[in-house]
């Protein structure tokens, strides 16, 4: 039998390249807004896969989403809110009256469904649950309990559990005479008389074993548990470490409440690493769907911080006024040494800021990394220094200030490399999210230090008497 093609791969609407919807199929859509046809409108959106009606919500113009949740109905289902920028959901959430909000979480995933309301004022909350079924509404009370970004929140609660005493035919028998268990599984786990996971059995194993043998004899016994309160983070981490495909997740008596799925792991691996990324630049949630207000006082209050720290770095530079104005070629320069420190002490940050990410740095290997990047800084401001100061003396015929030049470019690139380093490390130490402040901090340094190393040396050897 010849599968069906996919509607969504041999139509018009996404460009083969990249994967992405056409700007011409934007534009139809939203012709066929202004119109007000909706029945067009809902003929265009049909095809679609709800990853790309997702795509499409969020490419539209924000005057347009509430009128094309409208007009796609039952298109607009929980597998396209699950797939939705938070910024985004918030908005059509806001357009939907509670009892539809809580029919759409009916519809979906535990953890799908707490990230849907989680978001919501206490009111707007309190009104969609009431909505809700006793048996849904009481598990996603049970998740909002547990703290923001914690494995509680992640976790569905959809799993297949089963006791140890059990045949692999009995086993297939249940699984497939009970209508109401979990219809998207890759393991059972097997559980003692107290619930508590004791083992899990794989899908493949299940299938190739003999009927008669006992899940004691076959399920794999070491296995990878997550309690519910870790953060989404470490639980990334986890997974990525031991190759997971699914996890259980014990509470604090070890009893089995719910399971992790990769498929969650790679969202919040994609969102943690695109914070971080953001949170080195200061640039907040980076999210182009977030509030204008919220984003600029996001960034304006680094950048505030920034300014602090120029105004520090400028104050050094003003105890060197006289030995400027004596030898101008220094203000020329100077911005040399102090730039290529910052470069050199970002490469160190993104490396360290990384390692403690994902557990490669920890106070076991700490030392030893310092010394590491301390000999990388020296190799490279060695290099760098060599190259400016042979190039400064060609240039201005002046072998002393090449010298200046040089040694200065040696000192800030160790300096960069040191604080590259400890700054961060330092704020992990102390709980602080080293993502979120050691830039400022680095940046700071190598400024400081860039302009004291150039300018006193120039003054301490003579070259701006």
């Amino acid at each position: 039998m010849v599968a069906a093609p996919d509607p969504v791969r041999n139509s018009q609407e996404l460009d083969e390249e990249d994967n992405t919807l056409r700007p011409s199929f934007l534009r139809k859509v939203t012709e066929a807004l202004d119109a007000e046809d909706q029945e067009t409108v809902y003929n265009l959106v049909e095809p679609l896969h709800p990853a790309d009606i997702a795509d499409l919500i969020e490419l539209i113009g924000h005057e347009y989403r509430a009128p094309l949740a409208r007009a796609i109905t039952d298109l607009l289902g929980s597998d396209v809110l699950a797939e939705l920028n938070d910024w985004v959901r918030d908005d059509l959430v806001d357009e939907l009256e509670p009892d539809e909000v809580a029919d759409l979480a009916e519809q979906m995933e535990t953890d799908d469904a707490v990230a849907l309301i989680e978001d919501l004022d206490e009111e707007d909350q309190a009104a969609v649950l009431a909505e809700m079924e006793p048996e849904d509404r009481a598990a996603i009370e049970s998740a909002l309990s547990y703290p923001e970004e914690s494995a509680g929140r992640l976790m569905s609660r959809d799993v297949i559990a089963v006791p140890e005493h059990l045949t692999v035919g009995a086993l297939i028998d249940y699984l497939r005479s009970d209508d109401e268990l979990a219809t998207e599984f890759w393991e059972v786990f097997v559980v003692d008389v107290k619930h508590r996971p004791v083992g899990t059995c794989q899908l493949s194993w299940i299938l190739r074993t003999p009927r008669e043998v006992a899940l004691a004899d076959v399920m794999k016994r070491d296995q990878t548990l997550i309690p519910v309160t870790m953060d989404q983070e470490e639980v990334a981490l986890r997974f990525q470490k031991y190759a997971l495909i699914s996890a259980a997740v014990v509470d604090g008596s070890g009893r089995l409440v719910g399971q992790i799925t990769v498929d969650d792991v790679v969202h919040i691996i994609q969102e943690e690493a695109s914070e971080d990324i953001l949170r080195l630049s200061g640039a907040g949630d980076g999210d182009i769907n977030e509030p204008i207000a919220l984003t600029v006082r996001t960034r304006l209050s680094w950048l505030v911080v920034n300014l602090g720290t120029a105004i520090i770095a400028a104050s050094v530079v003003g105890l060197f006024q006289g030995a400027i104005a004596r030898f101008a070629l220094l203000a020329v320069l100077m911005p040399i040494v102090s730039g290529m420190g910052g470069n050199a002490g970002t490469q160190t940050l993104a490396v360290v800021v990384r390692a403690i990410a994902t557990n490669q740095l920890t106070s076991s290997n700490t030392v030893r990394m310092i010394l590491r990047e301390l000999r990388i800084a020296l190799a490279n401001g060695l290099s760098l220094g060599v190259l400016i100061g042979v190039g400064t003396t060609l240039i201005f015929g002046n072998p002393h200030l090449g010298a200046v030049i040089a040694a200065a470019m040696v000192i800030n690139n160790l300096v960069a490399g040191l604080a590259g380093i400890l700054v961060p490390v330092t704020l992990d130490r102390l709980r602080v999210d080293p993502a979120v402040s050691s830039a400022v901090f680095v940046t700071m340094a190598t400024d400081v230090m860039g302009f004291f190393s150039f300018l006193g040396l120039a003054v301490i050897t003579g070259l701006a008497a």
